[in-house]
Protein backbone atom coordinates (compact mmCIF):
# COMPACT_ATOMS: atom_id res chain seq x y z
CA UNK A 1 0.00 0.00 0.00
CA UNK A 2 1.33 3.55 -0.82
CA UNK A 3 2.70 5.39 2.16
CA UNK A 4 2.59 9.35 1.23
CA UNK A 5 3.49 10.38 5.05
CA UNK A 6 6.84 8.01 4.07
CA UNK A 7 7.16 9.84 0.99
CA UNK A 8 6.57 13.22 2.39
CA UNK A 9 9.10 12.25 5.62
CA UNK A 10 11.72 9.88 4.03
CA UNK A 11 12.41 11.85 0.57
CA UNK A 12 10.67 15.01 -0.62
CA UNK A 13 11.52 16.95 3.16
CA UNK A 14 15.33 16.12 2.80
CA UNK A 15 15.55 16.43 -0.57
CA UNK A 16 13.58 19.63 -0.57
CA UNK A 17 15.53 21.16 2.68
CA UNK A 18 18.94 20.36 0.44
CA UNK A 19 17.22 22.56 -2.36
CA UNK A 20 16.54 25.17 -0.15
CA UNK A 21 20.08 24.82 1.53
CA UNK A 22 21.69 24.58 -2.08
CA UNK A 23 19.83 27.72 -3.10
CA UNK A 24 20.99 29.97 0.24
CA UNK A 25 24.48 28.67 -0.65
CA UNK A 26 24.23 29.69 -4.15
CA UNK A 27 22.85 33.49 -3.11
CA UNK A 28 25.34 33.74 0.17
CA UNK A 29 28.57 32.45 -2.05
CA UNK A 30 27.68 34.87 -5.02
CA UNK A 31 27.43 37.58 -2.76
CA UNK A 32 30.85 37.07 -1.00
CA UNK A 33 32.64 36.26 -4.33
CA UNK A 34 31.33 39.64 -5.59
CA UNK A 35 32.82 40.75 -2.79
CA UNK A 36 36.16 39.21 -2.42
CA UNK A 37 36.38 40.75 -5.99
CA UNK A 38 35.33 44.20 -5.61
CA UNK A 39 37.81 43.81 -2.71
CA UNK A 40 40.87 42.83 -4.69
CA UNK A 41 40.22 45.08 -7.61
CA UNK A 42 39.96 47.77 -5.11
CA UNK A 43 43.26 46.82 -3.65
CA UNK A 44 45.30 46.27 -6.78
CA UNK A 45 43.66 50.00 -8.35
CA UNK A 46 44.88 51.76 -5.28
CA UNK A 47 48.53 50.34 -5.64
CA UNK A 48 48.08 51.59 -9.06
CA UNK A 49 48.48 48.14 -10.95
CA UNK A 50 48.28 47.66 -14.84
CA UNK A 51 44.48 47.70 -15.02
CA UNK A 52 44.94 44.77 -17.38
CA UNK A 53 46.83 42.64 -14.38
CA UNK A 54 43.81 43.60 -11.96
CA UNK A 55 40.55 42.61 -14.97
CA UNK A 56 42.86 39.14 -15.18
CA UNK A 57 43.22 38.60 -11.49
CA UNK A 58 39.75 39.57 -10.86
CA UNK A 59 38.01 37.28 -13.66
CA UNK A 60 40.39 34.47 -12.17
CA UNK A 61 39.43 34.94 -8.76
CA UNK A 62 35.72 34.83 -9.49
CA UNK A 63 36.15 31.62 -11.77
CA UNK A 64 38.11 29.93 -9.08
CA UNK A 65 35.49 30.50 -6.74
CA UNK A 66 32.76 29.94 -8.56
CA UNK A 67 33.89 26.32 -9.52
CA UNK A 68 34.83 26.00 -5.20
CA UNK A 69 30.79 27.20 -4.85
CA UNK A 70 29.47 24.16 -7.03
CA UNK A 71 31.65 21.57 -5.40
CA UNK A 72 30.26 22.74 -2.17
CA UNK A 73 26.49 22.73 -3.45
CA UNK A 74 27.07 19.32 -4.74
CA UNK A 75 29.10 18.07 -1.90
CA UNK A 76 25.81 19.81 0.35
CA UNK A 77 23.44 18.13 -2.00
CA UNK A 78 24.86 14.38 -1.35
CA UNK A 79 26.83 14.05 -5.07
CA UNK A 80 30.23 12.26 -4.70
CA UNK A 81 32.05 15.16 -5.66
CA UNK A 82 35.21 12.90 -6.11
CA UNK A 83 33.97 11.07 -9.10
CA UNK A 84 33.09 14.85 -10.20
CA UNK A 85 36.45 15.89 -10.09
CA UNK A 86 37.88 13.01 -11.98
CA UNK A 87 35.11 13.23 -14.58
CA UNK A 88 36.03 17.04 -14.30
CA UNK A 89 40.07 16.38 -15.38
CA UNK A 90 39.35 13.70 -17.89
CA UNK A 91 37.06 16.75 -19.77
CA UNK A 92 40.17 19.13 -19.05
CA UNK A 93 42.73 16.96 -20.70
CA UNK A 94 40.01 16.22 -23.27
CA UNK A 95 39.36 19.87 -24.03
CA UNK A 96 43.66 20.64 -23.85
CA UNK A 97 44.21 18.43 -26.44
CA UNK A 98 41.27 20.00 -28.62
CA UNK A 99 42.27 23.12 -27.92
CA UNK A 100 45.49 22.92 -27.82
CA UNK A 101 46.25 26.59 -29.68
CA UNK A 102 43.93 28.28 -27.40
CA UNK A 103 45.53 26.82 -24.39
CA UNK A 104 48.60 28.10 -25.74
CA UNK A 105 47.43 31.63 -26.65
CA UNK A 106 45.78 31.65 -22.94
CA UNK A 107 49.82 30.90 -21.49
CA UNK A 108 51.28 33.29 -23.48
CA UNK A 109 48.67 36.17 -22.09
CA UNK A 110 49.57 34.85 -18.64
CA UNK A 111 53.22 35.48 -19.51
CA UNK A 112 52.37 39.00 -21.09
CA UNK A 113 50.47 40.06 -17.74
CA UNK A 114 52.92 38.70 -15.60
CA UNK A 115 56.26 39.71 -17.39
CA UNK A 116 54.85 42.86 -18.70
CA UNK A 117 56.96 43.75 -21.68
CA UNK A 118 54.36 46.33 -22.55
CA UNK A 119 51.18 47.70 -21.24
CA UNK A 120 48.04 49.01 -22.21
CA UNK A 121 48.24 52.50 -24.32
CA UNK A 122 51.78 51.38 -25.75
CA UNK A 123 52.48 51.72 -29.12
CA UNK A 124 54.22 48.46 -29.81
CA UNK A 125 55.46 46.33 -33.49
CA UNK A 126 54.81 42.52 -32.50
CA UNK A 127 53.43 39.58 -34.66
CA UNK A 128 53.63 41.68 -37.79
CA UNK A 129 51.45 44.78 -36.38
CA UNK A 130 52.30 47.86 -35.58
CA UNK A 131 49.70 49.75 -33.15
CA UNK A 132 48.70 50.59 -29.66
CA UNK A 133 47.60 48.26 -27.36
CA UNK A 134 44.30 48.22 -26.39
CA UNK A 135 43.85 45.44 -24.37
CA UNK A 136 46.14 42.58 -23.31
CA UNK A 137 43.20 39.83 -23.41
CA UNK A 138 43.46 36.44 -22.29
CA UNK A 139 43.89 34.74 -25.71
CA UNK A 140 44.42 37.41 -27.75
CA UNK A 141 46.29 41.27 -27.76
CA UNK A 142 43.68 43.89 -29.09
CA UNK A 143 45.71 46.80 -31.27
CA UNK A 144 44.96 50.01 -32.88
CA UNK A 145 46.93 50.65 -36.14
CA UNK A 146 48.01 54.25 -37.26
CA UNK A 147 45.11 54.08 -40.44
CA UNK A 148 42.71 53.28 -37.45
CA UNK A 149 42.12 49.66 -37.61
CA UNK A 150 41.58 47.11 -34.90
CA UNK A 151 43.47 43.79 -35.03
CA UNK A 152 43.33 41.27 -32.92
CA UNK A 153 46.70 38.92 -32.65
CA UNK A 154 47.22 35.50 -31.18
CA UNK A 155 49.30 35.78 -27.64
CA UNK A 156 50.91 33.22 -28.50
CA UNK A 157 52.38 34.91 -31.99
CA UNK A 158 52.87 38.30 -29.62
CA UNK A 159 55.13 36.09 -27.12
CA UNK A 160 57.00 34.24 -29.25
CA UNK A 161 58.24 36.92 -31.55
CA UNK A 162 60.24 40.18 -30.85
CA UNK A 163 58.44 43.24 -29.70
CA UNK A 164 59.40 46.47 -30.32
CA UNK A 165 58.05 48.73 -27.74
CA UNK A 166 58.55 52.67 -29.19
CA UNK A 167 57.43 54.12 -26.19
CA UNK A 168 59.88 52.17 -23.14
CA UNK A 169 61.98 55.50 -23.72
CA UNK A 170 61.86 58.62 -23.38
CA UNK A 171 62.72 59.59 -27.52
CA UNK A 172 63.38 58.23 -30.78
CA UNK A 173 65.16 59.30 -33.65
CA UNK A 174 63.59 60.14 -36.71
CA UNK A 175 65.75 58.76 -39.81
CA UNK A 176 65.59 60.94 -43.00
CA UNK A 177 68.09 61.79 -45.74
CA UNK A 178 68.88 65.30 -48.09
CA UNK A 179 70.54 64.89 -51.57
CA UNK A 180 73.02 67.25 -52.49
CA UNK A 181 74.67 68.47 -55.67
CA UNK A 182 77.98 68.11 -56.43
CA UNK A 183 78.12 72.21 -56.45
CA UNK A 184 76.99 72.50 -53.05
CA UNK A 185 78.81 73.88 -49.78
CA UNK A 186 78.25 70.69 -47.86
CA UNK A 187 79.38 72.55 -44.54
CA UNK A 188 77.24 75.26 -44.99
CA UNK A 189 74.48 72.59 -45.89
CA UNK A 190 75.01 71.31 -42.75
CA UNK A 191 74.82 74.28 -40.50
CA UNK A 192 71.61 75.58 -42.11
CA UNK A 193 69.76 72.53 -41.80
CA UNK A 194 70.85 71.98 -38.20
CA UNK A 195 69.58 75.53 -37.30
CA UNK A 196 65.97 74.92 -39.19
CA UNK A 197 65.77 71.20 -37.51
CA UNK A 198 66.26 72.58 -34.11
CA UNK A 199 63.00 74.85 -34.46
CA UNK A 200 60.50 72.51 -35.31
CA UNK A 201 58.17 72.02 -32.21
CA UNK A 202 58.81 68.54 -30.23
CA UNK A 203 62.03 68.05 -31.21
CA UNK A 204 63.83 67.52 -28.20
CA UNK A 205 67.56 69.68 -26.82
CA UNK A 206 69.27 66.44 -25.68
CA UNK A 207 70.50 64.90 -28.06
CA UNK A 208 70.95 67.50 -30.08
CA UNK A 209 69.97 67.08 -34.28
CA UNK A 210 72.48 64.84 -36.19
CA UNK A 211 73.39 66.45 -39.40
CA UNK A 212 76.04 64.19 -40.92
CA UNK A 213 77.56 62.94 -44.58
CA UNK A 214 76.14 59.88 -44.84
CA UNK A 215 77.59 58.53 -48.29
CA UNK A 216 78.57 60.32 -51.53
CA UNK A 217 76.60 58.81 -55.21
CA UNK A 218 76.72 60.22 -58.42
CA UNK A 219 74.42 63.06 -58.00
CA UNK A 220 76.32 64.59 -55.09
CA UNK A 221 77.19 63.77 -51.10
CA UNK A 222 74.00 62.63 -49.54
CA UNK A 223 73.06 63.51 -45.74
CA UNK A 224 71.51 62.11 -42.53
CA UNK A 225 69.30 64.17 -40.94
CA UNK A 226 68.39 62.68 -37.69
CA UNK A 227 66.20 64.76 -34.96
CA UNK A 228 65.13 63.07 -31.74
CA UNK A 229 61.36 63.31 -30.67
CA UNK A 230 59.07 61.55 -28.08
CA UNK A 231 57.27 58.77 -29.94
CA UNK A 232 53.89 60.19 -30.05
CA UNK A 233 55.24 63.36 -32.02
CA UNK A 234 57.25 61.29 -34.56
CA UNK A 235 54.90 61.71 -37.54
CA UNK A 236 54.79 65.17 -36.74
CA UNK A 237 58.66 65.67 -36.41
CA UNK A 238 59.01 63.59 -39.63
CA UNK A 239 56.99 65.74 -42.26
CA UNK A 240 57.87 68.97 -40.60
CA UNK A 241 61.79 68.22 -40.96
CA UNK A 242 61.19 66.79 -44.69
CA UNK A 243 59.43 70.58 -45.21
CA UNK A 244 62.59 71.75 -43.26
CA UNK A 245 64.99 70.40 -45.69
CA UNK A 246 62.93 71.86 -48.71
CA UNK A 247 62.39 75.17 -47.30
CA UNK A 248 66.11 74.99 -46.52
CA UNK A 249 67.17 74.03 -49.94
CA UNK A 250 64.81 76.60 -51.54
CA UNK A 251 66.09 79.59 -49.40
CA UNK A 252 69.69 78.62 -50.02
CA UNK A 253 69.01 78.42 -54.16
CA UNK A 254 70.70 74.81 -53.90
CA UNK A 255 70.50 73.18 -58.17
CA UNK A 256 68.58 70.09 -58.15
CA UNK A 257 71.03 67.03 -57.90
CA UNK A 258 71.07 65.30 -61.40
CA UNK A 259 73.38 62.04 -62.19
CA UNK A 260 76.76 63.55 -63.97
CA UNK A 261 78.25 61.32 -66.99
CA UNK A 262 81.50 61.27 -69.15
CA UNK A 263 80.67 59.18 -72.49
CA UNK A 264 84.10 57.62 -73.92
CA UNK A 265 83.91 56.63 -77.38
CA UNK A 266 84.80 52.72 -78.37
CA UNK A 267 88.53 52.78 -79.63
CA UNK A 268 89.14 53.21 -83.61
CA UNK A 269 85.96 55.66 -83.48
CA UNK A 270 87.55 59.55 -84.79
CA UNK A 271 87.75 61.20 -81.39
CA UNK A 272 88.86 58.34 -79.09
CA UNK A 273 91.70 58.03 -76.74
CA UNK A 274 95.36 57.17 -78.41
CA UNK A 275 95.65 53.39 -77.64
CA UNK A 276 99.57 53.56 -77.73
CA UNK A 277 100.11 57.11 -75.86
CA UNK A 278 97.16 56.57 -72.98
CA UNK A 279 96.09 60.25 -74.38
CA UNK A 280 92.51 61.23 -74.01
CA UNK A 281 90.78 64.34 -75.81
CA UNK A 282 89.66 67.37 -74.41
CA UNK A 283 86.46 67.42 -71.98
CA UNK A 284 83.92 69.49 -72.60
CA UNK A 285 80.84 70.06 -70.44
CA UNK A 286 77.43 68.78 -72.17
CA UNK A 287 73.77 69.64 -71.96
CA UNK A 288 73.50 66.29 -69.80
CA UNK A 289 77.27 66.37 -68.18
CA UNK A 290 80.26 66.04 -70.02
CA UNK A 291 81.61 64.61 -72.94
CA UNK A 292 84.51 64.10 -74.92
CA UNK A 293 85.44 67.19 -77.44
CA UNK A 294 85.22 64.81 -81.17
CA UNK A 295 82.91 63.18 -82.92
CA UNK A 296 80.57 61.00 -80.49
CA UNK A 297 78.25 58.45 -81.22
CA UNK A 298 74.89 59.80 -80.34
CA UNK A 299 76.77 63.43 -79.79
CA UNK A 300 74.25 66.62 -79.98
CA UNK A 301 74.25 68.44 -82.88
CA UNK A 302 76.60 71.54 -81.80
Amino acid sequence: MFDLDKLVNDYLVPFGLKIVMAVVIWIVGGIVINLAARLVRGAMTRRHIDPTLVRYTESSLRIALRIALILSILSVCGIETTSFAALLAAAGIAIGAAWSGLLSNFASGIFLIVLRPFKTGDMISAGGVTGVVEEIGLFVTTLTTADNLRVYVGNTKVFGDNITVYDANAYRRVDLTAQLAHTVDVQDAVARLKARITQIPNVVDKPGVDVEILEFNASGPVLAVRPYCHNRDYWQVYFDTNKAIAEVGGTAHWPVPATRQILMPPPGVPGAPNAGTGAVPPIVPGAGGTAPAGTLPNAPAP
